[in-house]
């Protein structure tokens, strides 16, 4: 009764979830100023999709929040007793299994675990046991096996060390231990970076359901669009929240471009007119005083801010010479691997031809590479046939070439190898035309900045204008307007396109073929990328829940009328709300260390009863997400 007359008394009164404040802040690297004097704030419990150029300031902005770096003047701050957690930078690498480092990213749970065992005063090692079965922290270690499988680790993977893992797959770790913490800020720097399609599916669910609040830096305009609740956009030194997602953003921002020149151009037809007059009548004695008045009218004109629109330096993919008659390849039941005997893809039987935009889905690990290095000839079949047109031409990219570019050459260098027998003048052009200027083209490889990289290996994989273009993961380090200027160019190319990406809109905008890679072999996937995320998260919901795919189907239910399921819908709609209130109110009393010491029982029965309501609101959230595709397939 204690516990019921306490809610009815404090359900109204609950903490709010803390908010990340910037005031006032201007900070500089050497003679460059980054920010000048910029404001804003993060709404509590927004999901905020920070965007802008390459270089602009998102990631320093990540450094000042986090205290790595201090401002110059002004402040962020969070409200109090806040947690903030990001990424770690250096992926962990030691001897730990994943699901330890993992566990490790909630910093209380393990504090108390520690505390625990060395404890000996019986009233603290209550408050411990209290305080561990608040925060769930025994069903943690499940909590931590799910986000790994949602971002693509196997059960068995889960206990292997970090060491044993590549840079990429550690960098996932590192996300699955900043998501499983739960901070009440949760800062993300491109956390798709590292991730296939199926992870990015996975990571927007996820995401959307987070409970507090997120502040997401990337250049996914589909990431940003599912989940983003407002976007700040830091443009000349500033920091501006447009509410909505990344498409109500661009549009707002349009308009304000579009009111900005109209005004301007008012505004300059106004101060000419004027200057007119003033040129006209300043001399005369008769109108002296109103064109002195005017000019007192023109020192006061301020004028109207222009919004800066800096140019994108286009990707420019030469075209074949001379179009192949099709096909330019051919498989035949082919299988391929690196050892004979073990093929990675078996039965292979298809086609490309010149005018084909397919794109590769398949988690990572599935054969998508593999297969690109089939078609550019870097692995040859171990069975079947591949036939191959005449002098066919292949362009290959993919991220880890820029680990392989020389630190010491020069784009100059480079271009140089490839044009022997060109003058200076030619080399520099066919350079500055994909953005490299004097500058550029005589900077280190070790200095280029990623987007650079890549602008560099484009070059490289399209001068000898292949019939087909082979892109593994081509926007990573490219900002939202270079991957735009990518799509045209992509889109513009006249031979034939095979593309392994993340990025939906990528996939969406330059493909028209799907194939899908999984068991072992390559099948064309009948339908879109709604349904590919449908099957997607269809499959790990059963992995989680335990369900193998050898398990006989659940037989289908009859489907029931649109109208009771909708009305069950909002019921439980409101009971997860009702929910949500009461473990607000019940996390505000456990916050108060007070109630250890002065009313124990009562600490207890709130921990028991905060267990009950969390353990019914996953129930509630299971029959919710069961509901919603039940409506879909009605």
């Amino acid at each position: 009764m204690a516990v019921v007359n306490w809610f009815a008394a404090n359900a109204q009164n609950v903490y709010p979830t803390p908010m990340l404040q910037v005031q006032n802040l201007t900070y500089r690297i050497g003679a460059r100023l980054l920010f000048d004097g910029t404001s804003v704030t993060i709404p509590t419990g927004h999901r905020a999709g920070l965007v802008g150029r390459n270089g602009i300031g998102k990631s320093t902005l990540f450094r000042l929040a986090l205290g790595e770096i201090s401002p110059e003047s002004g402040d962020i701050s969070l409200s109090r007793n806040s947690r903030i957690g990001t990424v770690a930078q250096e992926a962990p690498g030691g001897q730990e299994s994943l699901l330890d480092v993992v566990l490790e990213g909630d910093v209380e749970r393990s504090a108390l675990l520690a505390e625990a065992e060395t404890c000996e005063d019986h009233h603290r090692i209550a408050e411990i046991q209290t305080r561990l079965a608040d925060i769930g922290a025994h069903a943690a270690p499940a909590r931590a096996a799910a986000i790994l499988s949602g971002l693509g680790f196997t059960d068995d993977q889960t206990a292997d060390p970090c060491s044993a893992l590549s840079g990429g797959w550690r960098m996932r770790v590192a996300l699955a231990a900043a998501l499983f913490g739960q901070p009440d800020v949760l800062l993300l720097d491109e956390p798709t970076n590292y991730l296939d399609l199926e992870g990015v599916i996975w990571l927007k669910s996820f995401l959307r359901n987070y409970p507090y609040t997120i502040v997401l830096i990337s250049h996914d305009r589909d990431l940003l669009n599912d989940i983003a609740t407002c976007i700040v956009h830091v443009d000349q030194r500033k920091l501006v929240l447009y509410q909505g997602n990344f498409d109500s953003f661009d549009r707002q921002r349009r308009e304000k471009q579009a009111l900005s020149a109209k005004l301007r151009r008012k505004q300059e037809d106004q101060r000419s007119h004027m200057q007119a007059y003033v040129d006209r009548f300043r001399y005369k004695a008769s109108k002296a005083r109103q064109a002195q008045s005017r000019l007192k009218a023109l020192a006061r004109l301020e004028p109207v801010a222009e919004i800066v629109n800096e140019h994108v330096v286009p990707f420019r993919f030469p075209n074949p010479e001379r179009q192949l008659s099709p096909p330019l390849i051919s498989l035949n039941r082919a299988s391929v691997g690196y050892e004979p005997g073990k093929p990675i893809l078996n039965n292979l039987s298809l086609r490309i031809d010149p005018d084909d935009r397919i794109a590769l889905l398949g988690a990572n690990g599935n054969g998508k590479s593999t297969f690109a290095k089939l078609l550019d000839g870097k692995l040859k079949p171990l069975s079947g046939d591949m036939v191959s047109a005449p002098k066919l031409s292949i362009g290959y990219f993919a991220q880890h070439q820029m680990d392989e570019l020389a630190d010491g050459e020069t784009p100059y260098e480079y271009i140089t190898r490839l044009m022997p027998d060109r003058s200076t003048s030619e080399r520099r052009a066919r350079l500055g035309a994909v953005g490299f200027g004097a500058t550029l083209a005589d900077s280190k490889c070790a200095t280029l900045s990623g987007g650079e990289k890549a602008r560099l290996l484009f070059l490289l994989a399209t001068f000898r204008a292949p019939h087909i273009l082979i892109l593994d993961e081509p926007t990573n380090h490219l900002d939202m307007d270079s991957r735009e200027a990518l799509i045209h160019a992509i889109n513009d190319f006249e031979g034939a396109v095979i593309l392994v990406a993340h990025d939906r809109h990528i996939v969406e905008t330059c493909a028209d073929r799907l194939l899908l890679v999984a068991d072992q072999t390559i099948k064309t996937f009948d339908g879109d990328l709604d349904d590919y995320a449908q099957l997607v998260l269809s499959q790990r919901r059963k992995q989680q829940t335990g369900n193998s795919r050898e398990q006989p189907p659940t037989p289908r239910q009859p489907s029931r009328p649109a109208r009771q399921l909708n009305k069950q819908l909002a019921d439980i709609d409101a009971r997860m709300h009702k929910t949500h209130e009461k473990l607000a109110v019940l996390d505000k009393a456990l916050a108060d260390h007070t109630i250890y010491r002065e009313e124990p029982l009562k600490a207890a029965d709130f921990a028991k009863l905060r267990t009950k309501l969390a353990n019914d609101l996953a129930r509630d959230e299971e029959l919710w997400l069961n509901l919603h595709e039940e409506i879909a397939n009605a």
